[in-house]
């Protein structure tokens, strides 16, 4: 089932455990602004700093779970033929989390975005 065809609002459980990765909050905080995100690689925030392989790694996590974790919920449209991540249709069920996220920030742990 993709995100396209979900219906009902996810529940504060399923909420909470797509934001449990730091890589799939980065990309729905980021979304909160840049919408669509349409960058060379918007699947890797550009302030990670990792080596060849550690990158490579996280390509391949971020190209066959996190985005399409992020899809199937409907938080994300991504078209991975122009390389695009966009806001879904179920986006605004977890944007008051991500703003809470953004706005306190400086007072929560370093790993939180």
């Amino acid at each position: 089932m993709t995100g396209k065809a979900m219906q009902r609002s996810p529940t504060m459980d399923t909420v909470l455990d797509v934001l449990a990765n730091k890589y799939r909050r980065r990309v729905l905080v980021t979304l909160l602004e840049h919408n669509p995100q349409d960058d060379d690689d918007p699947k890797i925030p550009a302030d990670i700093d990792l080596g060849d392989e550690e990158l490579e790694a996280l390509r391949t996590h971020m190209t066959h779970t996190h985005l399409p974790k992020l899809e199937d919920m409907g938080f994300i449209e991504w078209d991975r033929d122009v390389n695009t991540v966009r806001k879904g249709s179920q986006f605004d069920e977890v944007q008051p989390l991500l703003e809470l996220i953004e706005n306190h920030t400086d007072e929560l742990p370093d790993d939180c975005l």
